[in-house]
């Protein structure tokens, strides 16, 4: 279980200029709370509630990774 990583938005992302790309990254807040929970999980400490917030954090990580390269990718 996970919850939707489109509850996070638009909260979650901040658009930072690198060279000429316009790049989705997360916010220093969530990117925190994606740290604390990361390191939670290694010592086993997280509860359902946060593996199902940790899950959803990752799935947005990992569209934002996708967009970001098609983004750069363009010619």
């Amino acid at each position: 279980m996970m919850i939707q990583p489109s509850s996070l938005l638009p909260d979650a992302i901040e658009i930072e200029q690198v060279k000429n790309f316009h790049l989705f990254k997360f916010t220093d807040d969530l990117q925190a709370r994606s740290d604390e929970l990361l390191e939670r999980n290694k010592a086993g400490l997280l509860t359902p509630e946060e593996a199902a917030e940790l899950a959803g954090i990752s799935e947005l990580f990992r569209i934002f990774t996708l967009i970001n390269a098609m983004i750069v990718a363009q010619p």
